[in-house]
């Protein structure tokens, strides 16, 4: 495996009877594979008819404790292209890749991006980073360069697209900036479920007041000397809410939020789009998220 720049070029064996293409059969249009769904949404605004995006993770899937499925696998023996977040995030994907069959490039969207975590040497590093507009543009320019490489021909529309694309992420920054302003800086404090709005609230102002599950990954549980800390801290601080993913089980944090005598908001999408309302793309998924954590706490 070598990394040259922001791609991982993959060298793998082939079967012997080889593989012209992994487009679908009948049709000559590259498949360019991203690990999750708001990946997928990002990459389709840059790429346009070019090429077909697929999304490795179904709708809903938490990437933190996902089993990939024998047809997720498959889908990336069909990739000729593979778009992954980066910092950390598509762990699952290691074996897979080791396995797959055939050359594959791969480009991570978040390279050259400062990561929260990796230099206060937490446990871990914070790879959430779309949930700064600002990151994706980055996102944007990562997925152009690398789509314009791998199909030069579309240069032209890439950068197109790109450009449109960039032009509406500052348009949702500015208006994030606006509806977070209709909160009190007094009460512009986070705690969620797990550590995921690092970056949200880095931009836009907030202060992470704590998290039920003290880690940027869904899959851990806290103790109960942690669970109760965070009532400590919840009710010193004077957080209004808890903040939660539509998938996270709100078991946890419904009992938190009861002891600690504050709202539950349950219907955040962070990890995942849905099918059409409320996240059916990511510009959609940010104002949804937006709106439900301004209502919380203004």
């Amino acid at each position: 495996m070598r990394r040259i720049g922001f791609f991982w070029i993959i060298l793998l064996l082939t079967t012997a009877c080889g593989r012209d293409s992994a487009s679908p059969v009948g049709t000559s249009v590259p498949v360019v594979l991203a690990s999750t769904s708001i990946l997928a949404d990002i990459v389709q605004n840059v790429a346009g008819d070019r090429v077909q995006v697929v999304s490795l993770l179904p709708i809903g899937a938490d990437p933190h404790s996902y089993q990939p499925s024998p047809q997720e696998v498959a889908k990336i023996a069909d990739a000729d292209l593979i778009i992954l977040n980066g910092a950390e995030y598509e762990r699952f994907l290691a074996p897979l890749l080791e396995n797959a069959e055939g050359e594959k490039t791969i480009i991570e969207a978040s390279a050259g991006l400062s990561l929260k975590g990796e230099a206060e040497g937490d446990h871990g590093v914070d790879p959430h980073l779309w949930l700064d507009p600002n990151n994706v543009i980055v996102y944007v320019e990562n997925i152009r360069s690398g789509l314009t490489l791998f199909d030069p021909q579309g240069a032209a529309v890439f950068q197109s697209n790109a450009e449109a694309y960039v032009a509406e992420l500052r348009d949702l920054d500015a208006w994030i900036t606006g509806q977070v302003a209709q909160i009190p800086a007094e009460r512009r404090l986070l705690v969620t479920n797990h550590e995921a709005f690092g970056y949200f609230a880095g931009r836009y102002g907030f202060t992470v007041a704590g998290s039920v599950v003290e880690s940027f990954s869904t899959d851990a549980s806290p103790s109960a000397r942690q669970m109760a800390g965070l009532i400590d801290q919840i009710r010193a601080t004077g957080a209004p809410a808890i903040f939660m993913d539509a998938g996270d089980n709100p078991a946890l944090a419904r009992q938190i939020a009861d002891e600690a005598g504050v709202g539950l908001v349950t219907d955040l999408h962070l990890e995942s789009l849905t099918n059409g309302a409320p996240a059916g793309t990511y510009i959609d998924m940010m104002e949804h998220n937006v709106t439900q954590i301004v209502d919380a706490l203004k």
